[in-house]
């Protein structure tokens, strides 16, 4: 825990609900500066997870998505022109993964399994027990801070997307995987979990007349994830699309028009009839 508050800590969400188990690792983590991935679906809160309990360390955490589009060079370096004594000159310009090993800085690389495979292997050095990383560009090593720790976060494990809700992910060298320290799954809170975010992030639902409304959302949520268990339909509500749908309730004024504009239009349309039926049985109301 660092005592000295840095601009990179992320801000405190006293509402953040922490999951025991997924707490216990990211510790460890940060302790004993292991290599953690976490997988899980979208919006189990992979990255707010590690992000507060390095809030709550006061431990400067930088998050960076690994898309397709960055670039070597944007995560090692580039030549720069820089004007010195007048005159331009090129000088390397160390990037983001130089920088923050040189730091005390928690690294979260989202959406690692979106990575590049070329891209992914200037991880190989780093991801060892005191790892180094080689800038061949200026023949420098770089030797990790003590205080550096990796995370990383994906929507799957390395094998490739069976399920088709996220193109673009890229099976993982199984050499690399070998070389995290921790793996974690990250599922969907339970209700009575998932209530207590629900109520602390809209907190006009914290009353006896909504309260009821709140739990049926939850409920809905939990169908469409257990249709989407069983292949009856091909997208699941998240924990973050029931807080968007509660919120589009205060903003529409109706239960039916913020469901239209949060989830169902969304939806293929082959699973429209589906998502329909289970909105009438929790609200009794036919769309």
């Amino acid at each position: 825990m660092f005592t000295v508050h840095s601009a990179y800590v992320p801000e405190v969400d006293p509402d953040y609900h922490f999951d025991p188990n997924a707490t216990k690792s990211i510790l460890a983590a940060f302790s004993h500066n292991l290599r953690l991935l976490i997988t899980g679906r979208h919006g189990t809160g992979k990255s707010s997870h590690i992000q507060q309990v390095a809030a709550r360390l006061n431990w400067p955490c930088i998050r960076i998505n690994l898309d397709g589009h960055l670039s070597r060079s944007d995560f090692l370096g580039r030549n720069t022109i820089v004007i010195e004594n007048d005159k331009q000159v090129t000088r390397f310009q160390e990037g983001l993964l130089p920088w923050a090993m040189q730091n005390p800085v928690a690294l979260i690389l989202d959406e690692y399994d979106a990575g590049q495979p070329d891209f992914l292997f200037i991880l190989q050095q780093v991801l060892e027990p005191r790892g180094c990383l080689t800038l061949l560009e200026t023949n420098k090593i770089i030797r990790p801070n003590p205080y550096f720790r990796l995370f990383a976060t994906a929507n799957t494990l390395g094998l490739g997307d069976e399920t088709g809700l996220y193109h673009g992910t890229q099976q993982i060298n199984q050499a690399q995987l070998d070389r995290w320290n921790i793996f974690l799954e990250l599922n969907y809170l339970n209700p009575a979990d998932e209530l207590k975010v629900l109520i602390s992030k809209v907190p006009l639902f914290n009353n006896a007349e909504n309260i009821n409304i709140a739990k049926r959302l939850i409920a809905f949520a939990n169908m469409t994830r257990s249709g989407f268990a069983e292949g009856d339909i091909a997208l699941a509500m998240s924990l973050r699309t029931v807080l968007y749908w509660a919120q589009n309730i205060l903003y529409f004024d109706d239960l039916t028009d913020a469901f239209r504009v949060t989830f169902y239009n969304r939806c293929e349309k082959m699973d429209r009839k589906i998502i329909a039926e289970y909105y009438q049985r929790c609200f009794d109301v036919e769309i």
